[in-house]
């Protein structure tokens, strides 16, 4: 077998960057390849532009002999092996975006040499690995996987904001597109995962990676349309998901807000649901699920609606401050979040918005206009009605309970306190 002792990691964000930071501290020589120059620069210079990872730790890695580059051939060729961690969206009509996957790919074929091991890990459909990516990298080059080159599939299992998420104790899938191909990819994953298993093929584990994620998009699905029925049936969705998570065998909680967001939950689903009516399958309960999650930013916004006909006001007109922009709390990552849709639709109804968010200096919303984050004091001081959209540890929340006349909780925020009478509208379980 193989003795991988240099890798290259195309894609340096959430899932190249620890990776490539992993297999340093492992003893593998890492080079990183990534096409913003500014990536380029402030990786160099030691300052790590994603909160999981420290600059002390890039700083180290650096010492190490890691550096950054752009993209060139030269660094493929003297790379033993590749790794592909470049980002999978969709398109306007949700439909696959393989453009920087194949535009990687494009990258490793002007260095692919014999012997090479290249590995994709962004999250994908079942059949790109040896689809489209392994025709890019055999085109014109007479290099054919499985026969001169190997060829694998690991996907990632990023969890931003959890460092521990990127560490050894996670469990890592691989499937190689041949057994020796298999076999080679987990030896050198191996170096930085304590677990790896290894599967028959890399469809099954694009298939795998795609469950773990669709899986959650259908259960998030599911307490989100509780949320709707409590709500008309005067319960408490937070109180009852809470009871029915004591059951400790058989249950397993998830709980409702305001949309879905991130690289993977609202992404993924479409992934799927595309390549299975290639086989001429409609999967009901992904298309379902995506639905009812991408309807929820809609659903917040009439509750903002609500709240302040409570108080004798219209939405249109009104000043609504918005409470965190981020996919999820305590991370500086806005992908897909659904802040973007409730922003918009906000304002699509005449209000007027500002948003707060330690953690993003800077957002656009679906509607592509771009604010800067406002102090938190000057928020409460100005909006008619606060939506509280993602709970950051770093907001301070007596001080929103304290100074907001009028809330909107879509995410249980205000679970341990004691609001005013009808101040907090709560998605899911109405007025506190």
């Amino acid at each position: 077998m193989e003795q991988d002792r240099s890798i290259a990691v195309i894609g340096l964000g959430y899932v190249g960057l620890p990776l490539g930071l992993g297999f340093v501290e492992s003893g593998v020589r890492v080079t990183g390849i990534d096409i913003s120059e500014k990536r380029v620069a402030e990786l160099n210079e030691g300052h790590s532009p994603i909160e999981d990872i420290s600059d002390e730790r890039l700083g180290a890695a650096l010492a190490a002999g890691f550096r950054a580059v752009a993209p060139d051939p030269e660094v493929v060729r003297a790379a033993d092996a590749v790794f592909v961690c470049v980002p999978t969206p969709v398109t306007a009509t949700r439909d696959p975006d393989l453009g920087f996957v194949l535009s990687a790919a494009e990258l490793v074929r002007s260095g692919l040499r014999a012997r090479h091991l290249v590995v994709l890990q962004s999250t994908t459909f079942p059949g790109t690995t040896t689809g489209p990516f392994r025709a890019v990298l055999e085109r014109e080059t007479g290099l054919r996987a499985g026969a001169d080159f190997d060829l694998a599939f690991a996907p990632e299992r990023v969890n931003p904001g959890d460092p521990a998420s990127s560490g050894k104790l996670v469990p890592r899938l691989v499937g190689g597109s041949t057994p020796a191909a298999t076999a080679r990819a987990a030896a050198l994953l191996r170096h930085i995962n304590d677990s790896v298993v290894e599967l028959s093929s890399p469809d099954a584990a694009e298939m795998a990676k795609l469950l773990e994620n669709v899986f959650r998009n259908i259960n998030i699905a599911f307490v989100n349309q509780l949320a709707l029925l409590c709500e008309r049936m005067g319960l408490d969705v937070w109180e009852v998901i809470d009871a029915a998570a004591t059951k400790p065998f058989g249950f397993m909680k998830f709980t409702p807000g305001p949309g879905v967001g991130g690289h993977c939950i609202p992404v993924d689903p479409y992934y799927l649901s595309w390549r299975a009516r290639e086989f001429d399958f409609t999967d009901r309960f992904i298309e379902v699920a995506a639905d009812v999650n991408v309807g929820m930013p809609r659903h917040v916004v009439d509750l903002a609606a609500e709240a302040l006909n409570d108080r004798s006001r219209s939405l249109k007109g009104a000043a609504v401050g918005v409470l965190g922009v981020a996919f999820k709390p305590n991370v500086a990552d806005a992908r897909e979040a659904p802040a973007a849709e409730v922003l918009a639709l906000l304002r699509e109804r005449g209000a007027e918005v500002r948003f707060h968010d330690p953690h993003i200096a800077h957002f656009r919303d679906a509607a592509g206009r771009t604010d800067d984050s406002v102090a938190l004091e000057d928020l409460l001081g100005w909006a008619d009605l606060v939506v509280i959209v993602t709970p950051h540890r770093a907001i301070d929340w007596a001080v929103v309970f304290s100074g907001a006349d009028l809330i909107l909780d879509t995410v249980n925020a205000s679970r341990q306190r004691t609001p005013r009478a009808r101040q907090v509208l709560r998605l899911g379980a109405g007025w506190s």
